[in-house]
């Protein structure tokens, strides 16, 4: 009798007693040519040994499962389990939340096929002391593919070092209070900076936190929203040992000098319950080195000092950040960009989730796009422009370095005779460092993608009331905007246009818009080339991982973020927390769209780091492990889910 192969998942985690159960719970199941597994027998998970199991869904292909010496070339068993109910395709698919019945896939044999048929459960027994096999064999997607990032790592480490690299991972995801907080302590802003030294002398701290006076600020002068934000974001101020020093060497008196002349009010916090890599993210974001931690009443609770996080997690994105920051030219500055392509290489190695790590680079490549700015335009050319970036880089999903997808928003008024000639300057640079420049001519060398305010907003306008299929383009990138530098207000200023153009547009505009997600051909085409053809030429084995998933996912959110009104944010994650919160869509419908997202964006940088396709989209299945190719097919399946779910809200013809 043919015996598992234990260094396979899901079996290469099983303790010897786990082994020696599922040994005796196994045996030899044979079908015929076109037999199919009985409902009685759809309990059970099953292990091709030879030949080949077609699976389907109401009589619609799904995936296809063979044995190792099958000639498709495919090196290991594949397996699989007929417990597992078509969640991703029917259950919580509908917008609407329409209630579906939930069918259960069919198993037939395209050949004479032997499997080894395991006790469902045998299973289920171990699964309930064996997190590492439940994980694996979960009806739930994030479940399966948090186990995938695991194995993936563990290939190349040690244990021990990979149970510390999961710790990394833990931590990052680990809630800030995690973290040991520096005590608080509050002077008023008329106190005398050597009332505020005495206590940091005291305290052995580097600052204290300073509380305004209302003086600082003219009510009278402010919106609503403004006061808002003087609440949230201005309640403390904070004053350092460096501020002191500074106003030493002003010859200021520290005895009568009052702390509320040098301390800064602008303060930056965190809140108590937000993860570990956001505070990294923030941190690394505003070049800051405290952050006040804030509780759910909006009481500071401590200070999250820099040198304090660093040592929690071990983390190095704040030295390229650096590197960046002191950078004095091209050659200095492209020092910092290979660091980054470094920095992306150790995560992806050290088995960290792809969407932390591509909003890491974001915030990095932002940090070097400003920096190559300033070293070209004078101040008053920041001051008077906002430069944005789009396409992936504005929504934080990039891996490597992407095409470049940018613009520029010119103050109305201003004028500057060499802004044409910084634009190219920006353009030509950034492609030296290594970021391509954009096929498409989405850049701020091109005069559409460099204009003042008033005209860039009467160009969205006639993208919202031309049906041209170029407008729609345009429209998605600057949809998925994101600010780098300068000034702000002007970018917040074409996000209320968006707002105001969409409800302008004709009705059925988002209908159209929609279409897009909808022009690949359908998922099944891409998982049947998984089966060679027979009797003829086979077709090429490759996926297009953008057009097959990230596309339709990422545009298709798109879309209904952009029928719900939710245009302030770029991400794709950040629009599905938005579209839950409006009730557009369930939480656990979002996560596995995230999880399917990220799992193609992980494939990409898989390919990315292991050739030379700087475009890093095809992947061939047959170079996966039965592991990678049943989260592939499960991933396609949610995507080809959502596309009926976006027929059917947009009432759009089946493709």
């Amino acid at each position: 009798m043919p015996h598992l192969d234990f260094s396979q998942p899901p079996f290469d985690v099983l303790s010897l007693a786990e082994r020696q159960s599922i040994r005796k719970n196994t045996q030899i199941r044979y079908l015929a040519k076109n037999e199919s597994l009985p409902a009685e027998e759809l309990q059970c998970l099953y292990v091709v040994i030879k030949g080949q199991i077609e699976q389907s869904l109401d009589g619609e292909f799904v995936a296809s499962y063979v044995g190792s010496n099958h000639a498709d070339g495919l090196n290991n068993n594949d397996w699989f389990d007929s417990r597992r109910l078509p969640e991703s395709l029917t259950k919580d698919n509908q917008l609407e939340h329409e209630s579906t019945p939930i069918q259960p896939y069919q198993f037939r044999a395209n050949e004479e096929t032997l499997l080894l048929q395991v006790s469902g459960t045998a299973i289920d027994k171990i699964s309930a002391q064996n997190h590492l096999v439940r994980q694996i064999l979960s009806d739930k997607l994030p479940e399966r593919l948090k186990a995938l990032r695991q194995r993936r790592h563990n290939r190349t480490l040690e244990p021990a070092s990979y149970t510390n690299q999961q710790e990394v991972q833990q931590i990052m995801l680990q809630p800030v209070i995690d973290i040991h907080l520096l005590p608080v302590h509050i002077v008023d802003a008329n106190d005398s900076l050597y009332e505020a030294a005495r206590i940091m002398t005291k305290a052995g701290l580097k600052h204290v936190l300073v509380r305004p006076l209302h003086s600082l600020y003219d009510l009278n002068d402010l919106d609503g929203s403004q006061i808002a934000q003087l609440e949230t974001r201005l309640l403390l101020g904070i004053l350092t040992d460096t501020d002191i020093c500074r106003a030493v060497s002003d010859r200021q008196n520290p005895a009568t000098t009052p702390c509320q002349r040098y301390a800064n009010f602008n303060l930056r916090t965190i809140k108590a319950s937000d993860e570990i890599g956001d505070a990294l993210l923030t941190m690394t974001r505003y070049r800051i080195h405290r952050l006040p931690v804030v509780d759910q009443s909006g009481d500071v609770v401590g200070v999250l000092g820099q040198s304090d996080m660093l040592a929690h997690i071990g983390h190095h994105s704040q030295l390229i950040s650096i590197q960046i920051e002191q950078a004095q030219d091209l050659s200095s500055l492209d020092t910092a960009v290979e660091l980054i392509g470094r920095y992306i290489r150790s995560q992806h190695h050290n088995g960290v989730k792809i969407g932390n790590i591509s909003r890491m680079v974001q915030t990095l490549n932002a940090q070097v796009f400003t920096k190559l700015w300033q070293l070209i335009v004078p101040d008053e050319v920041m001051a008077n422009t906002c430069l944005i970036v789009m396409g992936s880089e504005g929504r934080g999903e990039q891996i490597m370095r992407t095409d470049q997808d940018n613009a520029l928003i010119i103050r109305d008024g201003y004028t500057h005779l060499d802004l044409a000639q910084f634009a190219d300057t920006f353009n030509s640079h950034l492609a030296t460092l290594g970021y391509p420049l954009c096929d498409g001519n989405i850049m701020m060398t091109n005069p559409m993608w460099r204009q003042p305010l008033k005209q860039f907003t009467a160009q969205i306008g006639l993208w919202f009331r031309n049906s041209d299929p170029m407008h729609g383009i345009y429209l998605s990138a600057i949809l998925d905007a994101e600010y780098v530098c300068g000034d702000e207000s002007l970018l917040t200023q074409v996000r209320q246009h968006l707002k105001l153009a969409h409800q302008k547009a004709d009705p059925m505009f988002v209908r159209q818009f929609a279409r897009a997600a909808l022009q690949f051909g359908d998922v099944n085409q891409w998982w049947q080339k998984f089966v060679p053809l027979l009797g003829g030429k086979s077709a090429s084995s490759d996926i297009d991982l953008k057009k097959a998933g990230i596309f339709p996912l990422v545009h298709g959110i798109r879309t209904l973020a952009l029928e719900n009104n939710v245009l302030d944010v770029p991400s794709t994650k950040a629009r599905l927390k938005a579209l839950v919160q409006v009730d557009a869509m369930t939480q656990e419908r979002a996560d596995t769209l995230l999880e399917a997202l990220e799992f193609f964006m992980a494939q990409r940088l898989s390919v990315a780091l292991s050739t030379d396709d700087k475009h890093a989209r095809q992947v061939d299945p047959t170079t996966l492990t039965a592991l990678e190719r049943d989260l592939l097919k499960e991933c396609l399946a949610v995507v080809k889910s959502f596309k009926n779910q976006l027929r059917q809200h947009y009432q759009l013809e089946i493709a």
